[in-house]
């Protein structure tokens, strides 16, 4: 079996959250959501679960960061081009989102991202297999 990820994120607004990842292109597991919580699926083996705060605050003990003023984490997720890159994240800002800072080119990676309604970033990279530096 391979192994899954499930990026768990605390949302203020889990209906608005939906809709704007909807816009995004993303769909959600109906076995994994409710009025509390959305499977927002990602690849066949990654997951972002979206928990209302109340009931993300049931997993842990520790506050819950605002992510609009603190960071948490940088999610980041592959590409298949800097094409893609840029859809994703303009689709993001006409959806609500907003792009902190403009895409960045090291030649042999291209990265561009957005904050979610939240305020989570949301980084997307596309890696040239044929340039150099390449991994």
């Amino acid at each position: 079996m391979h192994k899954q990820i499930f990026v768990n994120l605390a949302v203020e607004d889990l209906q608005k959250s939906r809709a704007f990842f909807g816009e995004l292109g993303f769909s959600f597991n109906p076995k994994f959501s409710n009025d509390q919580a959305a499977g927002m699926v990602i690849s066949e083996n990654i997951y972002a679960m979206l928990l209302v705060k109340p009931f993300f605050q049931t997993f842990t003990s520790k506050t819950i960061i605002d992510p609009k003023e603190q960071v948490e984490a940088l999610t980041c997720l592959s590409c298949e081009s800097r094409a893609e890159v840029d859809d994703i994240v303009a689709k993001a800002v006409r959806a609500g989102g907003k792009a902190p800072r403009p895409p960045q080119d090291y030649g042999f990676m291209y990265s561009h991202g957005f904050d979610d309604l939240d305020g989570h970033t949301w980084e997307f990279v596309y890696m040239d297999p044929n340039a150099a530096g390449a991994p």
